[in-house]
């Protein structure tokens, strides 16, 4: 249970943190993952700057290179189809005005250059590969947009491989002259704008498109609810052109199915002790669990 409580804070401070400090930790719903093969990545104190609490929101001066931003566009160039959105009633990409830029999807590990983002991200969120979609890249021209929006799921069917979305890394490509903002309407936190951002971009907190930065922020509070201050929004490009790469991070592995309601097991062999603390009634999200969804300590929480 140290951990748990140690990692986010260490995320959130930007500790200087190597892959060997994080082999075999729990994330941040008990999970573990390995990155002790890795070559030794950091978390840099000057780089990380906390923007927001409610949302939770954090932004990572200089996450990718310009090598690794001008190959990520590269290998999506060529390939880009009008971007979708999931349909909140049958959860089926449908096309909308909501969100109309051109994107592609990367595959997991493609190569050398997208196995190392996805190293990075890992080493920086603390979440586990597994729980990850593939890199979704997008190219914002004049005019185009994505309004506001959950990253959160609606609808059920989307949760079948996951549960919900419960953090975004979304990683700028290049350098947008006027525009393109991604904003936050809904956050509690106030922040100063002068006349270089769009009008759009004047809205809740924002951050500017600069090429190599990562914005991290979760859609789900600490307790696995959803967090409705996260609703966000791709702004207008008015001028110059906006390329980005996302990765969706589930709340368990995006490769398996969820269990259902009706198993009972215990998914961490933590389970037992962090009944004994009470766990079961202190976070009942996690522990055992919703209607929809199973809690991952159901049988040490004696409700099966």
């Amino acid at each position: 249970m140290f951990y748990q409580v140690l990692l986010p804070l260490l995320l959130i401070s930007g500790v200087v943190v190597s892959a060997d400090l994080v082999h075999d930790l729990p994330g941040w719903m008990g999970e573990t993952h390995n990155v002790k093969a890795l070559k030794p990545l950091v978390v840099e104190p000057p780089k990380v700057i906390a923007l927001s609490w409610r949302p939770r929101a954090f932004l990572y001066k200089g996450f990718l290179t310009d090598e690794e931003c001008d190959h990520i566009i590269m290998l999506a160039r060529n390939k880009l189809k009008k971007s979708m959105v999931a349909d909140n009633e049958s959860g089926k990409s449908v096309e909308s005005e909501i969100r109309t830029s051109s994107g592609m999807f990367l595959s997991k590990a493609q190569d050398e250059v997208v196995k190392r983002v996805e190293d990075k991200i890992a080493a920086w969120t603390f979440l586990p590969h597994e729980n990850g979609e593939a890199i979704q890249v997008l190219r914002y021209e004049y005019g185009q947009k994505y309004e506001p929006h959950y990253d959160y799921f609606q609808d059920k069917y989307n949760q079948v491989l996951g549960g919900h979305r419960v953090a975004t890394v979304l990683m700028y490509l290049s350098d947008v002259i006027k525009g393109g903002e991604t904003v936050f309407p809904s956050a509690e936190t106030k922040q100063f704008k002068d006349d270089t951002w769009s009008e759009c971009g004047k809205r809740g907190i924002g951050v500017k498109p600069q090429k190599g930065d990562a914005l991290l922020f979760y859609s789900l509070h600490p307790d696995g609810s959803p967090d409705e201050s996260s609703l966000h929004a791709g702004c207008p490009v008015i001028e110059g052109e906006k390329w980005s790469a996302t990765k969706w991070i589930h709340v368990g592995s995006f490769e398996k199915p969820i269990r259902s309601v009706t198993d009972c097991e215990d998914e961490n062999d933590l389970c037992g002790e962090w009944a004994a603390y009470g766990e079961c009634d202190k976070n009942p999200t996690y522990m055992v669990g919703t209607a929809s969804e199973p809690g991952r300590c159901r049988k040490a929480c004696k409700v099966c």
